[in-house]
């Protein structure tokens, strides 16, 4: 118990950052997502080409995948670009690696905006098509009708989802220990390795996912009757 009691600063501190990265991924992920679900439903083939393959690869490939790619795979890219510019152009070598925080967020944004994607195109599809043909006849045009119409009305219908979308993003910031990020899961890991008293240490790990995931379900659940009574 003491060992846990002493480790709890540590673990909490590495609970707000797991909240942070989360946070900021998801925020970005619903810019992406709306671009991407607006893209998908848009009547030029090459913008739901983009998006369809966008949404396909993040979705249909482990988030651990893309975290190893977007922190060991694109530095090794961009590293080969730079020495074939230093070589032939004798350019200064500026680029040496990508901090794990920002590789972090790119990788999470990337993966959550897929997902999101498909929440806002399920949302716009559940608006009746009178409502778009309504903004229509009273001479608004089509991005018009979109945004003061259709996106505000599936915005509320997809709140539901993205908070479980959020939970979802917040449990799988775990897999972030693979790039050495210090959220709430590697924490853990190193204290295990400093003190061997792994089943404590996971076990308290596991009751603050636990802790924060039901405050962000009930926060979900306080939104979506808030905007219930405001119908």
């Amino acid at each position: 118990m003491e060992t846990v009691i002493s480790s709890l600063p540590v673990l909490l501190l590495g609970a707000v950052i797991t909240l942070q990265i989360t946070a900021i991924s998801v925020f970005i992920g619903c810019i992406l997502g709306l671009m991407a679900g607006l893209s998908r439903l848009s009547p030029k083939r090459v913008l739901r080409f983009l998006a369809t393959c966008y949404v396909d690869f993040f979705r249909g490939t482990p988030l651990l995948v893309q975290i190893v790619i977007v922190y060991f795979g694109i530095p090794q890219i961009l590293r080969d670009i730079q020495n074939l510019l230093v070589q032939a152009y004798g350019f200064t070598p500026v680029f040496e690696n990508i901090h794990p925080f920002l590789a972090a967020v790119i990788a999470c944004s990337l993966n959550s905006g897929a997902y999101i994607a498909e929440i806002f195109r399920a949302g716009v599809q559940s608006i009746e098509k009178g409502q778009m043909e309504a903004a229509r006849s009273l001479g608004m045009t089509h991005g018009q009708a979109m945004r003061y119409v259709i996106l505000p009305q599936a915005f509320k219908r997809v709140i539901p989802p993205l908070g479980n979308e959020f939970i979802a993003m917040l449990k799988d910031t775990s897999l972030l220990s693979v790039i050495g990020f210090e959220e709430l899961f590697r924490r853990g890991q190193l204290i295990v390795g400093a003190t061997y008293k792994a089943f404590q240490i996971y076990l308290t790990v596991a009751f603050i996912y636990l802790i924060m995931v039901i405050l962000i379900s009930r926060l979900v659940d306080y939104l979506e009757r808030r905007l219930k009574t405001g119908d």
